[in-house]
């Protein structure tokens, strides 16, 4: 069988000597298809969109095409288009490199989104603790609009748009797109109740589209080459090209631009194998929110339906790879200790249900759990999944019962002497007296 290629579209011109400069990506065909875009009617750009079969780029993998005809129309209300940069799932790192690399994919894309959905606003949400990135993205929209492309006008067309990039404060939960809205209007960022969806009520009560870095970068390429173009790429029910970000123990970790479809096998061997030396133990897909996977699974294509059917999701498509060396038990720990500490507390499940398979599973990296508390923890995230406010609940419910059923014998080689011992959560609570002093 032969070996998947490398597709480079938005990665096509990085090796430049300064990619990121508006000369750099006009050099490569960028903006030469804005003009006709900006000609074209509005509904006609979201039925291209929806043709093509692009999916939603930030995890859930939502028709865009699709969430963009949401947007109610003659309405009287002020339309939006937000991105979401907030890039912060453990093992995610392919937005970041795209604003370092290629900020100005974004910024067109950013333009033909606001033409599609008739909005003269756009918010670009990025990570405070990014300020490359934040730099890079600000310098393109200031060339946007020297170059006429940001404004009034827009290249004589009827679009008047301003684009503002906003620094977010470094907390997780903003990366959940009502989170990230209430956070942009000034209040803390805590999940909201849908419905009603941003679509209908979001920024500011206002109809607004939330989409990710990745995904409206694809946009331009798109829209300048066509339906048959884009859907020549990965499969018929996940078309197009992805940016693969493969990290941990392999040789090469690093941005890998395929067509989805690829198999975990090709990325890997693209990213230089396992490092040298060791063997493959177990690798997810999409971030720490997705079940793991293992050796067994690597031919699989990596698509959103196939990874479903496997077990699992394929969430950001940022695979981590992790050999024999790892403690899948710790591994576990560590991932549940982010999300209990990015947990905003708003809702009861996540809240509490972080806590406890936090200091269960604390336990078992330490060596002292018990085989009651094995069951223990899965009845704990059937407790929490599909019960919170958002999608955290659900990622802190997700790698543990995955990990059970590949390595069950670890957990039981971690439990202790004492199956009568539980996790005790008196012996960690510290209160805060008058005083001053913890009792």
């Amino acid at each position: 069988m032969a070996k998947t290629k490398l597709t480079p579209v938005i990665t096509a011109h990085w090796d430049d000597d300064k990619p990121w400069d508006i000369d750099s990506y006009r050099s490569h065909g960028g903006y030469s298809a804005l003009d006709q875009v900006l000609k074209t009617d509005p509904d006609e750009v979201i039925e291209t969109v929806k043709e093509s079969g692009l999916r939603g780029r930030g995890g859930a993998g939502f028709p865009t095409g699709l969430k963009w005809s949401f947007v109610p129309q003659n309405d009287g209300k002020p339309h939006y288009l937000v991105i979401n940069a907030d890039e912060s799932e453990p093992g995610a790192c392919k937005d970041i490199p795209i604003m370092l690399a290629n900020p100005h994919a974004l910024i067109e894309g950013i333009i033909m989104t606001c033409h599609a959905i008739r909005a003269n606003h756009a918010f670009i949400y990025i990570r405070g603790e990014v300020p490359h990135p934040i730099r890079h993205v600000r310098n393109a929209v200031e060339q946007a609009r020297a170059a006429g492309f940001v404004g009034k006008k827009i290249l004589g067309s009827d679009l008047d748009l301003d684009i503002v990039v906003h620094s977010g404060a470094g907390a997780y939960i903003c990366g959940e797109e009502t989170a990230l809205l209430d956070s942009l209007e000034g209040r803390r960022g805590q999940p909201r109740l849908k419905p009603p969806f941003p679509a209908v009520a979001g920024l500011y009560a206002s109809p607004t589209v939330v989409n990710n870095v990745e995904t409206i970068s694809s946009i331009p390429y798109i829209l300048k080459n066509g339906v048959d173009w884009y859907r020549g790429f990965g499969t018929e029910k996940s078309p197009g090209f992805k940016v693969w970000a493969v990290s941990g123990h392999v040789n090469r970790p690093g941005i890998y631009e395929a067509p989805l479809g690829i198999t975990m096998r090709e990325l890997l061997d693209y990213a230089g194998g396992v490092r040298d030396g060791h063997s493959l133990k177990f690798w997810v897909p999409g971030g720490s929110s997705v079940p793991l996977l293992t050796e067994d699974q690597l031919d699989i294509p990596m698509t959103y339906e196939d990874m479903v059917e496997a077990g699992s999701m394929l969430g950001t498509g940022t695979p981590m790879v992790f050999d024999e060396t790892t403690s899948v038990v710790k591994a576990i720990t560590r991932w549940l200790e982010f999300y209990k500490h990015e947990s905003c507390g708003k809702c009861t499940p996540c809240r509490e249900g972080t806590y406890w398979i936090t200091g269960t599973l604390k336990k078992f990296a330490d060596g002292r759990g018990s085989e009651p508390e094995v069951k223990e923890l899965v009845e704990l995230c059937d407790q929490i999944m599909g019960r919170s406010f958002c999608a955290l609940g659900d990622a802190a419910a997700t790698p543990y019962p995955a990990a059970l059923k590949f390595f069950r014998d670890e957990f039981t080689a971690a439990t202790s002497q004492n199956p009568d011992e539980v996790f005790d959560p008196s012996a960690t609570m510290v209160i805060p007296s008058l005083t001053g002093a913890k009792v």
